[in-house]
């Protein structure tokens, strides 16, 4: 006889073994009292199951647990489930579409690039004039300093750079940008060989922190500074070192006497 596992005599507990291999399991419950004793004990479980569940199992199936409202339940998950997917997929695209949207919000240029830009942009359009460089000539500088310094609504010097090779050539009113500074003053200089630099002036900006930086752009020098009164950007194509003289000189000149003002914004 083949050997009688827990899961065959499980089998003929539940009456669910074929007739000739019950027979066969009687004879050895009928010899081994140990089995028969453990059989007795599975025997009283079924009796005290069905006695516990089978008023249950005769009730009718409620509505909840038929497969079909089973099944309709579980499409109305998945329905669900997929409505959500769909919701935070969009939140997710309305998020980076917000985010490219506000993008010039956080790539916005900073006061000085702006400044920087303007300044050099000025400086390539009239430096390349020969009869329109400036709108009043420096013949008549005292009234170029002072109607300058009127639209700009703060004084402003005439700085001269004779001691670096250059003469005062005239100057221009410029419009600017709203909120920095406003309009911009455009002063060119000149040297014998032709060569030209330009110093582009506005109004302080709201913040009236002190600021420095220099940087190359659009072919050309810029050297800039802010203070609490003006900012101001020197623009030129010079070697670099020259550069930095006339910027140190033209700093000099219009923050002299200024309380704070830095010896030597501009450093090897």
């Amino acid at each position: 006889m083949s050997e009688i596992t827990s899961e065959v005599l499980m089998a003929y507990a539940d009456g669910q073994l074929p007739e000739a291999q019950r027979a066969s399991i009687s004879a050895h419950l009928a010899a081994n009292g140990q089995a028969e004793a453990e059989m007795g004990l599975m025997l009283r479980q079924n009796d005290a199951i069905k006695t516990l569940f089978d008023p249950v199992a005769a009730e009718a199936v409620p509505a909840r647990l038929r497969p079909r409202r089973l099944a309709e339940n579980q499409r109305r998950r998945r329905t669900r489930f997929r409505l959500g997917a769909l919701a935070a997929i969009l939140l997710v695209g309305l998020g980076v579409g917000a985010g490219w949207l506000a993008r010039p919000l956080f790539d916005a240029p900073s006061a000085s690039a702006i400044l920087i830009a303007n300044a050099v942009n000025a400086h390539s359009v009239y430096v390349a004039e020969n009869r329109h460089a400036v709108e009043v000539g420096s013949a008549d500088s005292a009234h170029l300093g002072n109607w300058l310094s009127s639209r700009l609504e703060t004084r402003l010097g005439l700085p001269d750079l004779a001691p670096e090779g250059f003469t005062l050539m005239g100057g221009r009113l410029l419009p600017g940008t709203p909120g920095l500074g406003g309009r911009a003053a455009q002063l060119m200089y000149e040297d014998q060989a032709s060569e030209r630099v330009t110093i582009y002036v506005t109004a302080a900006l709201p913040d009236r922190e002190n600021a420095y930086q220099f940087t190359s752009t659009g072919g050309a020098e810029a050297f800039y500074w802010a203070n609490a009164r003006i900012t101001c950007t020197v623009v030129g194509t010079l070697p670099q070192a020259r550069m930095r003289d006339v910027a140190g000189a033209v700093y000099a000149q219009l923050t002299e006497g200024e309380m704070g003002a830095a010896k030597r914004p501009y450093r090897e």
